[in-house]
């Protein structure tokens, strides 16, 4: 679900987190095809609400980014433990790259807006690392104790590689391909 931007910490009504819920929803669909400068008016009309109610919940456009962008992370971060509890170790570690991957691939517009210098975005870079860092270091650590994967890498250095061998191109077999070879280079030196 959305969450609302950090500075708001009052409780929410029912009907107004089924606003937000719905314009986070909206605006992740919007910002998939028209980029995070779409109008306004396509991401309220979408969601079914009027641009008062948008603009009471997310004053300035970088509270509807920022809330995305949490969104994302929050549902990425969470699968690592779905996949832990249904799939062996090194399966779900793969799967989570993959996963992870298509992340990357599709948030190349809000990563462009998130290092635009807008100081609302500067508390994400360190949310990204709080909820992606202990997820992979789980995973990591099953795989590496399985003997499926080397023991000495760190998540976030693996979150990197993996964000820099992503192109975000409309052709996302390359990714998933660079990222393959990757997932490989990680048995090199496992102990088995």
């Amino acid at each position: 679900m959305g969450a609302p931007p950090p500075e708001r910490t009052r409780r929410v009504r029912a009907d107004a987190q089924r606003s937000i819920d719905a314009l986070v929803a909206a605006a992740r669909e919007v910002f998939l095809t028209s980029g995070v400068d779409a109008p306004v008016r396509e991401i309220t009309g979408r969601a079914g609400v009027g641009l008062a109610t948008f603009y009471r919940h997310f004053p300035e456009r970088s509270d509807l980014v920022s809330a995305v962008f949490r969104h994302e992370v929050d549902a990425c971060a969470a699968e690592a433990a779905v996949l832990a509890a249904e799939c062996e170790p090194f399966d779900a570690l793969t799967r989570w790259l993959h996963r992870f991957t298509g992340f990357v691939g599709t948030k190349r517009g809000l990563a462009a807006a998130l290092h635009s210098g807008n100081p609302a975005f500067e508390p994400l870079p360190a949310y990204f690392q709080e909820r992606f860092e202990p997820a992979l270091r789980t995973l990591l650590d099953a795989a590496a104790c399985a003997g499926r994967v080397r023991g000495d890498v760190a998540p976030m250095e693996l979150l990197h590689a993996v964000s820099r061998l992503c192109t975000g191109g409309e052709d996302r077999t390359a990714d998933e391909r660079m990222v393959a070879l990757l997932i490989d280079g990680l048995r090199y030196g496992a102990e088995r």
